[in-house]
């Protein structure tokens, strides 16, 4: 009988505080280990940047979770950056207990020393950069991440036996920094829920009148999530008289002030009466707003795929999205929802459009919930994943 394929997945946090890049790491475990990996994650115990305690786990032991191990590490030196000594000293005594390892994040320290360390024990290893690598976010101290590309990812780049891409929109844009590294384009997964989440009433909790759609943000306040755009937007169908309630869920950890900062502009707008600001959200919470809300909204500037999108569509809500979210065409092909360029105008034109058809945004979400299964399985990700692996290790 064959051994598993041995695979390591290296994150900086599993963190339900940092949302969907993290966390979509322990699904695709799960999937890999149903497929028949033996999948081992090792990451830190960073639970936030700023003023959060650490993840209370087990330090360097592993941890089984549902078929997989995790090993945490303490994030120490430079919480700020997630980084840990602990797992890159790990990482070299332990490489070759592993036939691949998958890293996760770009200019990260700990993801990038993390290559740095499997490139000098000769241990094959792919690169996914989570639109690290998109020009818009390039622009970003974009002095410092040309040295640190010089000195690492490129090189880390070089090395790898793929990148992988969450999209083949994301795969076209990216910059290589000049590595000839073949792409590999796996799209992220979504879990539908085990059981329905206990019922809530939204419209009581949140003091939501009940005769008007609620509009879903949840996503990470963050700028190039174009929730300012959203703001313009709003307040134009405001003007108009058309009824909406926004639900505005998401925390920033890593930037608070941009955080506050956010929720003053929305409590002096013209639109604080019909919106609300839960904050970060998870477990029977986030299942319920998923599945009370009319429609759900993400106009980001850039997006390389978009779970959220994705968790959205996989519980029926037809989805609003920019043509920078990397998915957009298989949200338009699929007719899942409605697309707009990063326009105040286009965004408003859009959310009138499906707000005003009640019969419409049912058809949408019927076609999204569809589209989500049929593209966004794990499972079917899983396998994909393993071949590529295989492939890769042929090769080696």
């Amino acid at each position: 009988m064959s051994q598993p394929l041995r695979v390591l997945q290296i994150v900086p946090s599993i963190s339900l505080v940092y949302g969907g890049p993290s966390q979509m790491v322990r699904g695709f475990s799960q999937a890999l280990a149903a497929a028949g990996a033996a999948v081992t994650i090792a990451t830190t115990d960073s639970n936030g940047d700023v003023d959060e305690a650490p993840l209370d786990v087990p330090l360097e032991t592993p941890v089984a979770e549902d078929n997989y191990t995790v090993i945490y590490f303490r994030c120490s030196p430079f919480r700020r950056y997630k980084f840990s000594m602990g797992l890159l000293r790990w990482l070299w005594h332990h490489a070759h207990d592993y036939d691949i390892v998958h890293i996760h994040a770009l200019f990260s320290p700990v993801s990038s020393l993390a290559a740095a360390v499997l490139r000098q024990r000769g241990v094959p290893y792919l690169l996914r950069p989570l639109g690290t690598l998109d020009p818009a976010d390039l622009t970003k101290k974009k002095q410092i991440k040309r040295l640190y590309a010089a000195l690492l990812e490129g090189p880390n780049l070089a090395g790898a036996a793929a990148i992988h891409f969450t999209s083949a929109q994301e795969a076209k844009i990216s910059e290589r920094f000049g590595a000839k590294t073949p792409a590999l384009v796996l799209p992220l997964g979504v879990s539908p829920l085990t059981s329905p989440p206990p019922p809530i009433d939204l419209h009581e909790r949140f003091s939501i009148h009940r005769d008007r759609p609620n509009i879903l943000f949840m996503s990470r306040l963050d700028p190039k999530k174009g929730i300012e755009l959203l703001l313009f937007a709003l307040e134009t169908l405001q003007q108009e008289g058309m009824p909406f309630h926004l639900l505005m869920c998401g925390a920033n950890p890593q930037d608070r002030e941009y955080e506050q900062s956010i929720r003053e502009r929305f409590e002096q707008s013209a639109v604080r009466s019909q919106t609300t600001l839960t904050g970060f959200v998870s477990g029977d919470l986030k299942a319920s707003i998923l599945q009370a809300a009319d429609l759900f909204v993400l106009p980001s500037y850039y997006e390389n795929f978009g779970i959220a999108v994705a968790e959205a569509m996989l519980v029926g809500l037809p989805v609003v999205i920019s043509d920078q979210v990397h998915i957009w065409q298989t949200i338009d092909q699929s007719e899942s929802g409605w697309v707009c360029t990063c326009d105040a105008t286009s965004l408003a034109q859009q959310l009138r459009a499906a707000l005003k058809d009640p019969d419409e945004r049912q058809q949408r979400g019927h076609n999204a919930q569809c589209c989500a299964k049929e593209q966004y399985s794990w499972q079917a990700i899983a396998v994909q994943a393993i071949a590529a692996y295989q492939n890769m290790l042929s090769s080696h």
